[in-house]
């Protein structure tokens, strides 16, 4: 039995249908001004009646709620650190919530909350800020330097993007500029990682391994497997960005039935010649870049996409399981690994029909080995995740990096197609 089987039998991630609430303003970790936006939507998937109302709490104390599912309301709140929790209170009894964490601030400036000054990046770099003024009419814009020239300006006063950056040190500024002639800035000084550690066109590797995951239990099953059915069909140059696509299929008769498809990557069965049998590399990688193009055919049909990095040494097991849990509230859901279950992020994501989406996961192996889940970019939006979980155990010699793709069967299991291309794995 393949150590890839194996250890991707542990994963049994199948979606579940909850009550979700999605919010999108603000974002975890935003500093915001003296009042502050909140927006969010809420579903009851697993209450008939639905969504009888939803609240804000800041510092455990509730300050407004509203009827219905949807919230849009501005609330004041005191200079410093709070905890904001948006609830949702469904027409069953029952309840669900996203927490965040926000500091307000009265004092004019340019608040950058992605990448911290000082630090390690892969390129694209994420920038996330935020801007305020004392400036009557607001802010008019924002932009960011590099080494002294302009390279991104987007109006408002929030910024989510992706820039592109050199190898090595560089010297970035985000400036705001308002509506009265002022400006500030924020100077961030960061290290870009090289390129020398970029595995490309994984989609079209040899070496891939699938399998089925029935549901209600999820355990994985070969092909054939009765009430699942999965195929993989490489070098497509159809649909393809680089001409060179690989096309991925579910179907059968099992409703919420799983197809999973994993690469090994780095160590034990390496598809691309990276064995570490001397054990030097892997103890040495603390963080990955999951990047991939994605084509979905039929967004009606896809209940959930996966996008996963599994990590496995020294008797430890890491998993940064990322789902677009579509059909499950259309929230971005992650793993825990000691209590094997997703969790909701209470992040939007939204999938293009008959189009190309572009995902991007950044994840961070911290010193005891704990699983840091950092961000996920989908189509240019940006969600900072910013959790933290333990790692599981696992045999003392599996020792390897794999990677995973995986499509979740709907209340039909309906046949679906999607493709990957330009998928790569950054590692340092």
């Amino acid at each position: 039995m393949k150590i890839a089987f194996v250890f991707v039998f542990l994963l049994a991630l199948a979606a579940s249908a909850f009550a979700t609430v999605v919010v999108s303003s603000p974002t975890n970790g935003e500093t915001v001004g003296s009042t502050v936006i909140f927006t969010a939507t809420a579903t009851a998937s697993t209450c008939s009646k639905g969504v009888a109302s939803i609240g804000v709490y800041v510092d455990s104390k509730l300050l407004y709620v509203v009827d219905g599912k949807t919230l849009d309301t501005t609330l004041s709140v005191s200079p410093g650190a709070h905890n904001a929790v948006v609830e949702e209170w469904d027409h069953c009894g029952g309840a669900t919530f996203v927490s965040l964490e926000i500091t307000a601030t009265s004092q004019p400036g340019v608040y950058v909350i992605s990448p911290a000054n000082g630090s390690i990046v892969s390129s694209p770099a994420n920038y996330v800020a935020t801007a305020t003024s004392s400036c009557s009419k607001g802010i008019a814009s924002m932009g960011i330097y590099a080494n002294n020239q302009l390279v991104y300006v987007e109006d408002g006063a929030k910024m989510n993007t992706q820039v592109n950056l050199g190898s090595g040190v560089q010297h970035t500024v985000v400036e705001e500029w308002d509506n009265c002639g002022g400006a500030s800035f924020t100077p961030i000084n960061v290290t870009v990682q090289g390129s020398d550690k970029v595995l490309s066109n994984l989609q079209a590797s040899g070496g891939w391994n699938g399998w089925g995951e029935l549901a209600p239990v999820y355990d994985v099953c070969l092909s054939p497997c009765s009430g699942v059915t999965w195929s993989m069909l490489q070098h497509v140059s159809t649909t393809s960005l680089s001409g060179n696509a690989t096309q991925f299929n579910i179907g059968g008769t099992k409703p919420y039935s799983d197809a999973l498809w994993s690469l090994p990557v780095l160590g034990q069965n390496s598809t691309q010649d990276i064995l570490d049998i001397g054990h030097t590399l892997l103890p040495t990688l603390h963080n990955f870049t999951y990047d991939a193009y994605f084509y979905v055919t039929n967004v009606p049909n896809t209940q959930v996409l996966e996008f996963d990095i599994n990590m496995y040494m020294d008797g430890v097991g890491m998993i940064w399981g990322n789902q677009c849990n579509h059909l499950g509230g259309g929230v971005w859901d992650i793993w825990d690994n000691v209590n094997a279950k997703w969790v909701s992020t209470g992040f939007a994501c939204n999938l293009k029909n008959n189009a190309w989406n572009h995902v991007t996961v950044q994840g961070q192996r911290e010193s005891g080995n704990e699983v840091q889940y950092q961000s996920i970019t989908l189509n240019g939006i940006t969600t900072n995740i910013n959790k933290t979980y333990p790692p599981f155990s696992v045999p003392q010699e599996w020792w390897g990096v794999t990677v995973n793709y995986q499509m979740d069967g709907n209340y039909r299991q309906s046949s679906n197609t999607t493709y990957l291309d330009n998928f790569s794995l950054t590692y340092w």
